[in-house]
């Protein structure tokens, strides 16, 4: 039978306030993005979920779509919640989100009152929840009055389905409108989820400074690149690599000579760090303070462990800055 390590929270700077509110998040997240869906290894999702509790990551984060096949991620997580982890559910931030598709017809995407509540509901079914702790609008409908889909979200919170409310891919004026819809309605929005790395800076530094300005937390995903600010891909491309083996959303042909000529020296600053690529990767983002949390995803129990190590050194010089910003530019 699990118990968790009595010495997951030895370190309190491990966790970092979201924006003005209340809630404090880890360093570190969890995703469940990929592999804690039905066609991988529930045996190897179970330990890489619980070894991240064990490290006092205490986020982990879903959507409605996570697996394959859609859904398939909140039953796992709800397997090892049900099995493992439910006598500790108040020690974590268990979130899920809408805005994908997810079913056919009118009511499968997007964000309507219609499909963000009835997702809500077949996930917390999924998972075996009352409530998450955050429930995002996974993307801005161009389509669907903001105001109709911040008033779902409002209504997933008032109606004690979540506890805060969040947004996800939002544009920096969408999501200022956004924020500003939610705190009317008496649902501050606490934290938005855009994807950020060294590789792909379009948060800079227009929603960044919105969402300092506005006091609402950040969590950064694909801060590794999909796993192209590893050494993953130093020696060619790994069978049981993403881009080896589920090539969605990461081919063998973006690992280009170009990109790995900058990862291979990025490699080499880290080492002078002390730290691995990806771990120099993940303080790069969390340099910034209104950068609550990064969220990682991980294949492995080591990799949560190397990821959570990243932050022994969140500080860099200027003149490592400076060099990365020149890499980069290469």
């Amino acid at each position: 039978m699990y118990s968790p390590a009595t010495t997951r929270y030895n370190s309190p700077d491990f966790y970092r306030r979201c924006g003005r509110s209340g809630l404090r998040l880890p360093l570190i997240s969890l995703g469940l993005w990929h592999n804690f869906g039905a066609k991988d290894s529930y045996e190897n999702a179970r330990a890489i979920a619980l070894r991240a509790f064990d490290v006092g990551i205490t986020c982990f984060d879903l959507a409605n779509n996570y697996g394959p096949p859609d859904g398939s991620a909140e039953e796992t997580f709800g397997r090892i919640l049900r099995e493992d982890l439910m006598k500790w559910r108040d020690e974590m931030i268990i979130t899920t989100k809408a805005g994908y598709y997810m079913w056919p017809g009118p009511y499968g995407e997007w964000g309507s009152r219609k499909y963000l509540l009835a997702s809500l509901d077949q996930s917390l079914k999924r998972m075996g929840l009352p409530y998450v702790d955050i429930f995002y609008s996974h993307r801005l409908d161009p389509e669907t009055p903001l105001e109709e889909t911040m008033g779902a979200v409002a209504h997933a919170v008032k109606s004690g389905k979540a506890i805060y409310a969040g947004i996800s891919n939002y544009p920096p004026a969408e999501t200022a409108r956004a924020v500003k819809i939610l705190r009317d309605l008496g649902t501050p929005c606490v934290i938005h989820q855009p994807r950020y790395s060294m590789l792909d800076r379009w948060v800079e530094p227009q929603l960044l400074s919105t969402l300092e300005q506005e006091g609402v937390g950040c969590t950064v995903f694909s801060p590794l690149a999909k796993g192209v600010l590893t050494d993953r891909y130093f020696k060619g491309i790994p069978a049981d690599s993403r881009a080896g083996h589920d090539q969605r959303f990461l081919r063998p042909a973006d690992i280009t000579d170009a990109v790995l000529a900058k990862t291979k020296q990025l490699n080499e600053l880290a080492q002078s760090r002390g730290q691995t690529l990806a771990q120099m990767a993940l303080a790069w983002v969390l340099r910034h303070k209104v950068v609550t949390s990064a969220l990682i995803g991980a294949s492995r129990v080591s990799q949560v462990d190397d990821c959570v190590g990243a932050t022994r050194n969140l500080n860099f010089a200027a003149e490592e800055l400076a060099l990365i910003e020149k890499i980069l530019a290469g």
